[in-house]
């Protein structure tokens, strides 16, 4: 598509977080004309950030996206590498479970100096504009129109060819969507709530590892949030926009019908990890499958990838990861169903065939019992007759 045709094509971004500001520096390296709609007020200067406060995990997902628009190596030189997850036990005792191999970790970033950051990188591109203090109040995309409203109070109608929103959780671009007929929409809430914790040290003389996810006992837990999926989001459709020169009609479709998989998948992903660092991460069972994972990642790294390394530590597409995840399930399991079952029949033959005919005698006499106890006691015919059959059974 002609650079004159791109240049007059202008993309409202609603949202100025982690993904809308990363979106707004992918599109704008396309010169079209952005303009970023945000709720609240800049960050950058705010005296209080509302929101969370707890760190967030980078992944290679992340990275990826970051490295397209030039600030990984910016961004990772500011955070925290973390290899395993640190379990503390009730009784006091640590285990690490790692992530990966030795050379994979996750990256622990604030949050908000992530979000800074690359609201100062899309700010430097003379394309991008940015509208803080600016409230959604309509969405209407079929004639490429929203209304804002911004801090003088008077509703303004900005028309646009693409809207992207970037709202967050409590979308109000998808409130406005849901309104449309037709329109598909589900949600549904965990019985738990979210509560951030400080652990000072205790006397001066405890101090948790760094480089580790930290979790404990009784449903009490660290959790440290992914915009792998988002930032994904943003590098996906890029390389999209690469494939159909920059052509919204033949993107967006295609786009859609990627993702839709994806976005199904991670949402189940995220509900299992939840349910996984809630109430398993101290049971033996499960740490004994991670180390099988280990282990038979180890020695097959192409045919066996655990979970974990498949979502954090590659692009394999989220769906395709949960389909390989139930497949490598099902194998391990019928592995070690023959496995005991090879176990079972070994040392059942053993036993047989090693057993002293005084050791072999010894299991015929609960039978002889049973003879003496019949002669002793009154029993209905048919009861003595198979009593009398299993002795002189076992009696052969």
């Amino acid at each position: 598509m002609d650079s004159s045709v791109i240049q007059r094509k202008k993309v409202a971004v609603i949202g100025g977080g982690l993904v809308g500001s990363l979106q707004a520096c992918f599109l704008a390296k396309r010169n079209f004309q952005i303009d970023v709609y945000e709720a609240r007020e800049d960050t950058r200067v705010a005296t209080f950030t509302r929101g969370r406060s707890i760190n967030l995990a980078l992944s290679h997902r992340g990275r990826q996206a970051l490295k397209a628009v030039g600030l990984e190596d910016q961004i990772v030189s500011q955070g925290i590498p973390m290899r395993a997850r640190m379990i503390h036990s009730l009784s006091g005792k640590k285990s690490a479970i790692p992530y990966g191999t030795k050379s994979q970790y996750i990256l622990s970033v604030s949050r908000e100096n992530l979000n800074k950051d690359l609201l100062t990188a899309a700010e430097k591109y003379p394309n991008v504009k940015m509208h803080f203090n600016h409230r959604l109040l309509k969405c209407n995309p079929e004639e490429g129109m929203i209304t804002v409203l911004g801090s003088d109070k008077v509703p303004k109608d900005v028309t646009c060819d693409l809207i992207v929103g970037c709202d967050g959780a409590y979308s109000t671009v998808r409130s406005h969507l849901m309104k449309k007929p037709r329109f598909d929409y589900s949600q549904q809430y965990i019985p738990h709530g979210y509560m951030e914790l400080t652990i000072p040290p205790k006397n001066g003389d405890y101090a948790m590892e760094p480089n580790y996810l930290h979790i404990w006992p009784r449903n009490t837990f660290m959790m440290i949030a992914l915009p792998n999926m988002g930032f994904e989001d943003c590098l996906v459709f890029d390389e999209l926009m690469d494939k159909f020169s920059n052509d919204l009609s033949l993107c967006l479709p295609v786009f859609s019908r990627l993702r839709i998989p994806d976005d199904h998948a991670i949402s189940d992903l995220s509900m299992y990890n939840y349910i996984e660092m809630r109430a398993h991460v101290n049971s033996s069972w499960f740490i004994f499958q991670k180390n099988m994972e280990r282990f038979l990642h180890a020695i097959m790294p192409s045919t066996f990838i655990p979970l974990y390394t498949m979502v954090t530590f590659s692009r394999i597409r989220y769906h395709e990861a949960v389909q390989r995840w139930h497949w490598q399930k099902k194998v391990i399991n019928k592995g070690l169903f023959f496995l005991g079952s090879l176990i079972a029949i070994s040392s059942t033959y053993l036993l047989i065939h090693y057993m002293s005919p005084r050791s072999f005698l010894r299991l015929r006499r609960p039978w002889n019992w049973i003879a003496h106890f019949r002669n002793t006691t009154c029993f209905p015919a048919k009861a003595v007759d198979s009593l009398e059959q299993i002795s002189n059974l076992i009696s052969r």
